[in-house]
């Protein structure tokens, strides 16, 4: 009985590891993604500003 407890124990402190894991990789997956759009619009947005400077002059 000792040993399973010791088991369980050691698998759910593996199961807890893995779910940290997962969670801290998800997180960085949606910030990159949020912060690649940002970046995205803000270079779209200075191209649009760039043409429209040299349509002008």
């Amino acid at each position: 009985m000792v040993n399973l407890i010791a088991f369980l124990n050691s698998f759910m402190s593996y199961l807890f590891v893995y779910f940290v894991f997962a969670a801290c990789i998800i997180v960085a997956f949606f910030a990159g993604r949020f912060l690649r759009k940002k970046k995205d619009e803000k270079n779209s947005k200075d191209a649009s500003e760039v043409s429209d400077d040299v349509v002008t002059q």
